[in-house]
């Protein structure tokens, strides 16, 4: 099968169409959460998210709003704890992500019978992307967007110097929430679509690739889009091409850019040196 027959099908166009979505999206939450050193946040409340869908299961209520309850509250409890308790985020994130794994546990515990499609969750399948996840992921990424033009200023102060832009009278904590809460709309809407390794590896390694040639907020942000759109879909392809699973290719894809990425960055230090 060629290429070009791949678009006859409608769940290979949504996979597209999703993943570019997602890449927006990623790029822009991705640069945020590395500039403001908080990658763990990814796992703390993707793992989070665990203990609303071992909840839902066994309250018989839909695990994916359960889960999107769980990460939500945990994304404002890590704010609220490194904000009110004085506790250092790091440790705020691990506590959240012990908490939402040991319910998760308990609850697909009680759960009666077998937990239908856990291992989507944990794995995630591109290929089940279908017309409502494209509307939703579509809002999301305008939402995303425009709250990034109308304080795009403020938000860059914040992610490099949270201490002086409180100072400076900036609405830091509104800033540190709402990205937060951005963060946990993002993992609840691809969670069972792209899995935790490829969505922990969309927030992070483009953003990786694009800093080791930039350090400017803007200009990391659009390179991290690109690397995440083009390692994606030729992943998407690649995998139907090769009929392996879309997830690691991607993953694999974007951790040899980064890789390619620092030895073209160190070769070129080396022959301005000399």
């Amino acid at each position: 099968m060629q290429m070009v027959d791949f678009f006859q099908y409608a769940f290979f166009r949504n996979a597209l169409w999703g993943m570019l979505l997602i890449s927006i999206a990623g790029g822009i939450i991705g640069t945020y959460i590395v500039t403001r050193r908080m990658v763990s946040i990814t796992g703390g409340i993707t793992h989070a998210c665990f203990g609303g869908l071992g909840l839902g299961y066994y309250l018989g209520l839909s695990p994916i709003l359960m889960a999107g309850v769980f990460a939500v509250v945990s994304s404002v409890g890590v704010e609220w704890m490194s904000a009110r308790l004085k506790l250092r985020e790091d440790s705020a994130i691990a506590v959240i992500w012990s908490l939402g794994m040991a319910l998760g546990v308990l609850f697909v515990f009680l759960t009666p019978g077998y937990v239908p499609e856990l291992n989507a969750f944990l794995f995630g399948n591109i290929l089940t992307i279908g017309s409502a996840d494209l509307m939703a992921f579509g809002l999301f990424a305008i939402a995303i967007v425009m709250f990034f033009a109308l304080f795009f200023r403020k938000i860059v102060a914040c992610a490099f110097d949270p201490d002086f832009s409180q100072v400076s009278g900036l609405p830091v904590r509104f800033i540190n929430y709402v990205m937060t809460v951005f963060v946990a709309v993002c993992v609840v809407l691809t969670i069972r679509l792209v899995g935790i390794m490829l969505l922990i590896s969309m927030l992070t390694i483009p953003v990786l690739v694009a800093e080791t040639w930039s350090r400017r907020f803007m200009p990391v942000m659009l390179l991290s889009i690109a690397v995440s759109v083009l390692t994606s879909i030729s992943g998407i392809f690649m995998a139907a091409a090769t009929d392996v699973p879309c997830s690691s290719v991607i993953v694999l894809m974007q951790v040899s850019v980064y890789l390619l990425s620092r030895l073209f960055k160190g070769l070129s230090l080396r022959r301005q040196m000399q």
